[in-house]
Protein backbone atom coordinates (compact mmCIF):
# COMPACT_ATOMS: atom_id res chain seq x y z
CA UNK A 1 0.00 0.00 0.00
CA UNK A 2 1.27 3.50 -0.74
CA UNK A 3 1.98 6.81 1.98
CA UNK A 4 -1.17 8.18 0.06
CA UNK A 5 -3.27 5.39 0.10
CA UNK A 6 -2.53 4.24 4.12
CA UNK A 7 -3.20 8.30 5.17
CA UNK A 8 -6.02 8.52 3.24
CA UNK A 9 -7.31 4.66 4.86
CA UNK A 10 -5.91 5.67 8.08
CA UNK A 11 -7.65 9.13 7.63
CA UNK A 12 -11.40 6.97 6.85
CA UNK A 13 -11.24 4.71 9.69
CA UNK A 14 -9.82 7.72 11.98
CA UNK A 15 -13.76 9.01 11.39
CA UNK A 16 -15.51 5.64 11.43
CA UNK A 17 -13.88 4.45 14.63
CA UNK A 18 -12.38 7.04 17.27
CA UNK A 19 -13.97 9.78 16.23
CA UNK A 20 -17.30 7.83 16.63
CA UNK A 21 -16.45 5.89 20.13
CA UNK A 22 -14.52 9.14 21.56
CA UNK A 23 -16.47 12.09 20.17
CA UNK A 24 -20.35 10.90 19.17
CA UNK A 25 -21.33 8.43 21.57
CA UNK A 26 -19.89 11.15 24.19
CA UNK A 27 -21.91 14.02 22.72
CA UNK A 28 -24.65 11.61 23.00
CA UNK A 29 -24.59 10.88 26.08
CA UNK A 30 -24.13 14.37 27.34
CA UNK A 31 -25.09 16.92 24.59
CA UNK A 32 -21.49 18.69 25.79
CA UNK A 33 -23.65 19.81 28.53
CA UNK A 34 -22.01 20.35 31.98
CA UNK A 35 -23.42 18.73 35.41
CA UNK A 36 -22.25 19.26 38.50
CA UNK A 37 -18.53 18.25 39.06
CA UNK A 38 -17.98 15.05 40.16
CA UNK A 39 -17.55 15.06 44.65
CA UNK A 40 -18.41 18.58 44.00
CA UNK A 41 -14.59 18.98 43.14
CA UNK A 42 -14.11 21.70 40.39
CA UNK A 43 -10.32 20.28 39.89
CA UNK A 44 -11.57 17.50 38.56
CA UNK A 45 -12.61 19.30 35.42
CA UNK A 46 -9.08 20.39 35.25
CA UNK A 47 -8.13 16.31 35.17
CA UNK A 48 -10.46 16.15 32.37
CA UNK A 49 -9.15 18.46 30.17
CA UNK A 50 -5.83 17.04 30.64
CA UNK A 51 -6.88 13.90 29.51
CA UNK A 52 -8.64 14.71 26.46
CA UNK A 53 -5.37 17.29 25.81
CA UNK A 54 -3.20 14.34 26.14
CA UNK A 55 -4.85 11.39 24.60
CA UNK A 56 -6.04 13.37 21.05
CA UNK A 57 -2.28 14.40 19.72
CA UNK A 58 -1.42 10.65 20.85
CA UNK A 59 -4.18 9.54 18.98
CA UNK A 60 -3.26 11.53 15.61
CA UNK A 61 0.25 10.62 16.38
CA UNK A 62 -0.26 6.83 16.24
CA UNK A 63 -2.56 7.09 13.53
CA UNK A 64 -0.06 8.62 11.26
CA UNK A 65 2.50 6.19 12.20
CA UNK A 66 0.83 3.55 10.89
CA UNK A 67 0.18 5.27 7.38
CA UNK A 68 3.79 6.73 7.52
CA UNK A 69 5.75 4.10 9.13
CA UNK A 70 3.74 0.61 9.03
CA UNK A 71 2.16 1.51 5.45
CA UNK A 72 -1.22 0.48 6.10
CA UNK A 73 -3.93 1.97 9.00
CA UNK A 74 -5.06 0.91 12.01
CA UNK A 75 -8.57 -0.84 10.66
CA UNK A 76 -8.05 -5.01 10.49
CA UNK A 77 -9.01 -5.04 7.13
CA UNK A 78 -6.04 -3.10 5.93
CA UNK A 79 -3.29 -3.88 8.47
CA UNK A 80 -0.04 -2.24 8.35
CA UNK A 81 3.04 -4.03 6.51
CA UNK A 82 5.28 -3.37 9.18
CA UNK A 83 5.25 -3.47 12.51
CA UNK A 84 5.18 0.06 14.22
CA UNK A 85 7.45 0.42 17.02
CA UNK A 86 8.23 4.36 17.17
CA UNK A 87 6.35 7.34 18.53
CA UNK A 88 4.18 6.09 21.57
CA UNK A 89 4.61 2.98 20.80
CA UNK A 90 8.40 2.72 22.30
CA UNK A 91 6.50 3.16 25.61
CA UNK A 92 3.15 1.33 25.16
CA UNK A 93 1.76 -1.16 22.78
CA UNK A 94 -1.59 0.06 22.74
CA UNK A 95 -1.63 3.92 22.43
CA UNK A 96 -4.76 4.30 20.21
CA UNK A 97 -6.82 2.28 22.69
CA UNK A 98 -5.49 3.97 25.90
CA UNK A 99 -6.02 7.51 23.82
CA UNK A 100 -9.51 6.59 23.24
CA UNK A 101 -10.62 5.63 26.55
CA UNK A 102 -8.40 8.56 27.91
CA UNK A 103 -10.67 10.86 26.15
CA UNK A 104 -13.46 9.37 27.02
CA UNK A 105 -12.61 9.31 30.68
CA UNK A 106 -11.53 12.94 29.92
CA UNK A 107 -15.00 14.37 29.02
CA UNK A 108 -16.73 12.42 32.09
CA UNK A 109 -14.53 14.00 34.15
CA UNK A 110 -15.10 17.44 32.17
CA UNK A 111 -18.78 17.16 31.74
CA UNK A 112 -19.42 15.58 35.06
CA UNK A 113 -20.91 12.44 33.52
CA UNK A 114 -20.91 9.30 35.30
CA UNK A 115 -22.27 6.95 31.95
CA UNK A 116 -19.29 8.06 30.38
CA UNK A 117 -17.12 6.68 33.17
CA UNK A 118 -19.11 3.46 32.58
CA UNK A 119 -18.83 3.39 28.88
CA UNK A 120 -15.15 4.01 28.85
CA UNK A 121 -14.83 1.46 31.44
CA UNK A 122 -16.55 -1.16 29.07
CA UNK A 123 -15.09 -0.25 26.19
CA UNK A 124 -11.66 -0.27 27.39
CA UNK A 125 -12.70 -4.35 28.39
CA UNK A 126 -13.53 -4.87 25.14
CA UNK A 127 -9.94 -3.67 23.71
CA UNK A 128 -8.23 -5.84 26.36
CA UNK A 129 -10.60 -8.97 24.98
CA UNK A 130 -10.05 -7.87 21.51
CA UNK A 131 -6.58 -7.42 22.25
CA UNK A 132 -5.79 -10.61 23.85
CA UNK A 133 -7.98 -12.84 21.74
CA UNK A 134 -7.45 -11.39 18.35
CA UNK A 135 -4.75 -8.80 17.89
CA UNK A 136 -2.12 -10.38 19.87
CA UNK A 137 -1.93 -13.38 18.39
CA UNK A 138 -2.25 -12.19 14.70
CA UNK A 139 0.39 -10.10 15.14
CA UNK A 140 2.90 -12.78 16.05
CA UNK A 141 1.27 -14.48 13.20
CA UNK A 142 2.08 -11.87 11.19
CA UNK A 143 5.55 -10.49 12.55
CA UNK A 144 7.03 -13.28 14.16
CA UNK A 145 9.97 -12.82 16.30
CA UNK A 146 10.21 -9.15 15.52
CA UNK A 147 6.80 -8.73 17.44
CA UNK A 148 7.55 -11.19 20.22
CA UNK A 149 10.47 -8.71 21.43
CA UNK A 150 8.51 -6.12 21.07
CA UNK A 151 5.70 -7.84 23.19
CA UNK A 152 8.57 -8.56 26.05
CA UNK A 153 9.58 -5.01 26.29
CA UNK A 154 6.81 -2.52 25.56
CA UNK A 155 3.99 -3.13 28.39
CA UNK A 156 0.45 -3.65 27.12
CA UNK A 157 -1.33 -1.01 29.02
CA UNK A 158 1.28 0.87 31.36
CA UNK A 159 3.80 2.90 29.52
CA UNK A 160 7.04 2.32 30.32
CA UNK A 161 9.42 5.16 32.26
CA UNK A 162 11.60 5.40 29.40
CA UNK A 163 11.37 4.80 25.57
CA UNK A 164 11.80 0.61 24.41
CA UNK A 165 14.50 1.10 21.64
CA UNK A 166 14.72 -2.42 19.19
Amino acid sequence: MSKATALLGSALFFIIAPVMLAGFVPWSVTDWQFRPAFFGVDATRILGGILIIAGVPGLVDSFARFALEGLGTPAPVAPPKKLVVTGLYRYVRNPIYIAVVAVIFGQALVFGELRLLWYGALLWLFFHLWVLMLEEPELKQTFGAEYVSFRTNVPRWIPRLTPWRS
